[in-house]
């Protein structure tokens, strides 16, 4: 019912997932990532207890493969499910179960894992796959994974068509660094490239200022703040 991205990027130890399906609602089910450790989707009859489980086998430093495996376990219905998982070290594994609905499959790269399942075909991953791999390593992740998806659709995309999407990365923070969601929309691929250019405008700058693990309280310029208020018209201010 999905198809997804995994990527981490050895520049800036970033882990980012992109997902799109047609199904409500796909980043409150399928992303999952932690800094310094990894990144999962699970997908297909999805089992949100994976995700979490594959991260803290690959923070006890188990290999993305072996993880899946244990996450997988005690999973009953395992067959029905597909997961796959990136590591720090570029490494990657996916499991596709045998009643996955087809086209359905997984496809690697060293620092990249493309996972689908109930696609058009096999060419919604490799076109994923192959955008990736063409990408230049200077474009930010997030226009990467943005580009490799939209390569993705025009290969076929899900086969009942086109409902949500989502997209998480995580840096240096216990929380996401960017994390959209489009829930519900007729070209969900569309409005989530127009929500990461308003991420870009309005929340990518205060990430250097804000509360983080290297400065705990963060910088707060109130001048800057206060100016900002008056070129939009706003007649606000700070209480003290």
């Amino acid at each position: 019912m999905t198809w997804s991205i995994l990527a981490h990027d050895p520049a800036t130890g970033a882990f980012g997932v992109a997902v799109t399906t047609c199904a409500l609602a796909v980043g409150a089910s399928c992303p999952f990532v932690r800094a310094g450790v990894g990144a999962v989707s699970t997908q297909s009859f999805t089992n949100r207890y994976l995700g979490p489980a594959v991260l803290d086998a690959l923070e006890r430093g188990l290999p993305p493969e072996a993880a899946i495996e244990s996450a997988l376990a005690g999973d009953g219905n395992r067959a029905y499910r597909q997961i796959h998982a990136i590591d720090r070290h570029g490494r990657s594994a996916a499991w596709t179960g045998s009643s996955c609905v087809i086209w359905a499959g997984a496809a690697a790269h060293p620092g990249f894992s493309v996972a689908g399942n109930m696609l058009a075909g096999e060419a919604v991953v490799a076109g994923t796959l192959s955008s990736l791999r063409a990408a230049s390593p200077d474009l930010p992740l997030h226009e990467r994974m943005m580009r490799a998806l939209e390569a993705g659709q025009q290969a076929g995309g899900d086969r009942r068509g086109r409902q949500s999407a989502a997209m998480q990365i995580v840096t240096t923070e216990d929380f996401p660094d960017l994390d959209l969601r489009v829930d519900d929309h007729q070209d969900p691929l569309a409005e989530l490239r127009r929500l990461i250019g308003l991420w870009e405008q309005k929340r990518r700058p205060g990430l250097a200022t804000g509360p983080r693990k290297a400065d705990p309280s963060g910088t707060i310029d109130r001048a800057a703040i206060q100016a900002a208020w008056k070129a939009q018209g706003l007649e606000l201010r700070f209480g003290d």
